[in-house]
């Protein structure tokens, strides 16, 4: 009996000792390193206007107003819908698969891929009818991986110049400084392309034509 107690004991001893490292000291350390050193990350990366939360500038938003960048295209619409989304169609169904991330992953031939290309071409040309269609970067034409791609290129970003300097009432000198001001070079200058987030430019420009109106 008296092996079996101290083998319990030495077991409950363990329990709680390793509770107190791995559920209390181990969480909480890690909590204050990361507020302490990585206090906008540990929070999500935040982008506030006038004292309010707007978004994360790792996620992007859906911009259709023509003042704004246009991001890439999102199967997921960014984790948002709208009343739109939920109305049944022509077969009385939902296509709105509910909130998450990824995409639809269709095929380069499958005919739904191509017909929604084809209406976001046209939407896009007859929004910037000084671009050609064969001037369209593909990135704005396809979704990430994710869906919740904050980031265009810069290109895609420089072709829609025209239509948010006519639409804002900024310059077009203003808006490639805003579109400078936001490139992400690539990582570690080896990986990736140059790109731009265009939620931040978007705060950018938002910032700039309210002082215009100041």
């Amino acid at each position: 009996m008296r092996k079996i107690f101290d083998s319990s004991k030495q077991a409950l001893l363990i329990t709680i000792a390793m509770f107190i490292i791995c559920g209390l000291i181990y969480p909480f350390a890690v909590t204050a390193l990361a507020q302490g050193v990585f206090h906008q990350q540990a929070n999500g990366s935040l982008l506030e206007m006038d004292g309010q939360a707007v978004g994360s500038k790792l996620i992007g938003q859906n911009f259709t107003a023509p003042e704004y960048f246009w991001g890439r295209v999102s199967s997921v619409n960014y984790n948002v819908y709208t009343k739109e989304d939920m109305l049944p169609d022509d077969n009385g169904e939902v296509n709105y698969s509910g909130v998450s991330s990824g995409t639809f992953n269709y095929a380069p031939t499958n005919p739904e891929l191509k017909k929604r290309i084809e209406v976001d071409i046209e939407k896009f040309l007859l929004a910037n009818p000084s671009v050609q269609r064969q001037d369209i970067p593909s990135d704005l034409m396809t979704a990430s991986g994710s869906g919740l791609d904050p980031h265009i290129s810069v290109k895609a970003a420089q072709i829609q110049v025209d239509r948010i300097a006519q639409a804002s009432g900024l310059s077009k000198e203003e808006i490639n400084k805003i579109i400078e001001a936001n490139i992400e070079k690539r990582t570690l200058g080896v990986f990736g392309e140059d790109k731009v987030n265009f939620l931040m430019a978007n705060l950018e420009i938002r910032g700039e034509m309210d002082k215009a109106k100041d």
